[in-house]
């Protein structure tokens, strides 16, 4: 494996915000080798006799499967925890929870809600908690997404990134990679609906540093004019079901279609975090076009949270 960074040793994945940008890149550049050499080198043994529990509040396809396979991989073993047929779905606190957990496994990888669920996890374990979605952060998806840049531009710097669509999870993040990596993120977003200004505020500070911008616009065709990445998210997220309707509405200016996509560089590229709906957020002629790295995104979650195990609990 690629040389490692003891300070990642133990180190827990909240929000990416807590990350720098060297430890950012050690992460991809350890994922992308992983995938590289994938057929020639077993990784069986670098957490052989660890256990990594997998407790989830929503619904998931990708990230539960990814880090399961991840931890498999890794020769760990994974415990699965549905979040309503455990103590915590009669009342049981997350403190004692997190207490308990620290004494049987070493490590949680958690999809809550709140965002506010991780933080108190991580601050009562003893073990490291890896952030699997949050209505604040997925900071593990835009890990893969940084991969899957890189693979097709050859790094971040100088690339033009526009996200379209809500001011959510996935905005923020893009925010926050976007800054650490250097790139130029636009964020095109209904009025009312932007991300939140204390983590645009934070990404431009990060951004004087590392040589990237952030832009937040109400225009959509502003956004994506010479984007080299183009991003998407649902228009309406789990738990907020209630507000389809208007949300559609007010959203549909927003989705990413080709008339949008003829606007960005003739190379670009679309990604999605999934699960899709097509003819909301997306077209699927676009996400099912030859601009769409959608597949290579999804399947770069496993090299990210892989990567990310290995250095944070292999001995």
């Amino acid at each position: 494996m690629t040389a490692e960074l003891p300070a990642l040793k133990g180190r827990s994945v909240v929000s990416l915000m807590e990350w720098t940008p060297e430890e950012i890149r050690q992460l991809l550049k350890t994922a992308q080798w992983m995938k590289a050499n994938r057929k020639v080198v077993d990784t069986r043994q670098l957490l052989s006799g660890k256990h990594v529990a997998l407790l989830f509040e929503l619904p998931s396809t990708r990230t539960r499967v990814s880090f399961q396979v991840a931890i498999g991989q890794l020769g760990a073993e994974m415990v699965w925890m549905d979040w309503g047929s455990t103590q915590l779905g009669r009342g049981e606190s997350l403190e004692d929870t997190a207490r308990v957990l620290s004494r049987y496994v070493d490590g949680i990888v958690v999809r809550a809600k709140k965002h506010e669920t991780v933080q108190v996890l991580r601050r009562f374990t003893t073990i490291p908690v890896f952030n699997a979605l949050t209505d604040r952060a997925h900071p593990f998806q835009v890990l893969a997404d940084a991969l899957t840049i890189s693979e097709e531009f050859g790094g971040w710097s100088d690339i033009k990134l526009a996200y379209l669509g809500d001011g959510n999870n996935m905005a923020h993040s893009y925010l926050v990679i976007g800054a650490k990596l250097g790139m130029h993120v636009t964020i095109a977003a209904p009025k009312g609906f932007e991300p939140a200004r204390e983590v645009v505020q934070w990404a431009r500070n990060e951004s004087a540093m590392t040589g990237g911008s952030v832009t937040v616009t109400n225009d959509p065709e502003q956004a994506v004019f010479g984007a080299d990445v183009l991003a998407t998210d649902v228009f309406v997220s789990m738990g907020d079901e209630g507000d389809l309707e208007r949300k559609r509405e007010i959203m549909h200016k927003f989705q990413v279609n080709q008339k949008l996509m003829g606007l960005a560089k003739s190379q670009a590229i679309f990604l999605h975090c999934l699960p899709a709906h097509r003819g909301e957020e997306v077209t699927g002629e676009v996400i099912d076009g030859p601009q769409s790295k959608v597949w290579d995104q999804a399947e770069n979650r496993l090299w990210v949270q892989k990567s990310t195990l290995a250095h944070v609990l292999a001995d």
